[in-house]
């Protein structure tokens, strides 16, 4: 009956709202289902700050392999797209904007999750390097209902002394 790999699927549902000021800042990769650059990744944080055109400058960290592991830095661009500033293009490459949704924001800014329409990818992100099992288990069940196989999600190991 899953027939996801041919399945279509409808738009993806974003926040209703993102304040961008409250938005920036640290956000650990508490789990994702990971890109090629990503994969193996331990310590993962992203980082967003406003530059004044109005993009968000992206400081992504993580360490290759392990804890003691290289250290890898990418500093893709943030384009938002949208009046709700939930629709962002993600620019790692010229001229390539991968798109970047907010589809869950909790009110006090402390916890995200990013989504994609393809369902290929996805992050789970918190201004702390962990979250309750029980918040991390509702995350997966709303991320079931979007239409990921969560079966594909795996957690980040975040550690910091």
């Amino acid at each position: 009956m899953a027939a996801t790999g041919c399945a279509s699927h409808s738009p993806m549902p974003t926040v209703d709202y993102v304040d961008l000021d409250r938005y920036m800042g640290d956000w650990y990769v508490i789990a994702n289902i990971p890109t090629f650059l990503e994969r193996d990744a331990h310590n993962a944080l992203e980082s967003y700050s406003l530059n004044p055109d109005g993009t968000v400058a992206v400081t992504f960290t993580f360490r290759k392999g392990g804890f003691d592991g290289p250290e890898k830095r990418y500093t893709p661009r943030g384009f938002v797209r949208s009046e709700d500033n939930a629709e962002w293009g993600m620019q790692f490459i010229w001229p390539i904007k991968a798109e970047f949704l907010v589809i869950y924001l909790d009110d006090d800014y402390t916890q995200t999750v990013i989504g994609r329409s393809k369902r290929d990818y996805v992050w789970i992100m918190a201004r702390e390097p962990s979250i309750p099992e029980s918040d991390y288990q509702r995350i997966l069940a709303f991320l079931a209902e979007q239409g990921y196989d969560t079966g594909e999600i795996e957690r980040v190991p975040q550690r910091w002394d």
